[in-house]
């Protein structure tokens, strides 16, 4: 069974921040074609906020059927536009696909790898990931560099894949949260804001590498 247009969609957007994966924001859909579902703004039923969505985001969904029964699906942003309002369009999802049963399946795993990045001309500098994911990164640099949240950055990842070879990944990416350390040191947490499917591709297949590492231990 799929959606339909008017339902109220329920939304947890696929995000390095375990805080915001938390949240859950609502959306009212307002057309549903072929392979497209569109739906107003997500609002974040708690603190009544918009939230602002990127092409690509990643995100879990579900719908109300008769009895309260809770359908879920998976789903990532194709793009935006306005006409009376602001719509965002999202993958329709197969039926076969839809599952009473709630999943989780935006893999991140613990990776030390090499990231560059670009917060304006004057600032430049060199980090180390915590973590990688399809969604996004988290790395610790310096404390002293002045960052600031939502702000977006021009970045490159280094990923070495288990048979030696170096693959380039070059993104933008917004930052969603910097928590300072007692190491003097701080973890910045990004999510991605244009990345290439190839690109993005190119990390997920890193992390299904290192969470096939991990299960060997």
């Amino acid at each position: 069974m799929l959606p339909k247009v008017n339902q109220i969609l329920h939304i947890q957007i696929n995000s390095i921040d375990e805080e915001e994966a938390k949240q859950e924001y609502k959306s009212r859909i307002a057309d549903i074609k072929d392979r497209v579902i569109s739906m107003e703004v997500p609002i974040n039923e708690h603190t009544g906020r918009l939230k602002r969505l990127f092409a690509g985001d990643e995100m879990s969904a579900y719908f109300l059927t008769d009895g309260g029964i809770k359908n879920y699906f998976t789903t990532s942003v194709l793009g935006f536009s306005d006409d009376v309002i602001r719509l965002v369009h999202i993958k329709k999802p197969e039926p076969e696909t839809i599952t009473k049963v709630q999943r989780r399946n935006f893999l991140r795993v613990p990776a030390e790898l090499d990231i560059a990045v670009t917060y304006s001309e004057q600032l430049q500098f060199v980090a180390v990931t915590e973590d990688v994911g399809g969604g996004g990164v988290s790395f610790l640099c310096d404390g002293y560099i002045p960052l600031a949240a939502q702000q977006t950055v021009q970045c490159w990842l280094l990923i070495q894949y288990k048979n030696g070879i170096l693959e380039h990944v070059s993104f933008k990416g917004e930052l969603v949260r910097i928590k300072p350390l007692e190491t003097g040191r701080q973890l910045v947490m990004l999510q991605f804001a244009e990345i290439t499917d190839r690109d993005r591709q190119k990390i997920i297949r890193y992390c299904f590498e290192r969470q096939l590492e991990f299960r060997k231990r």
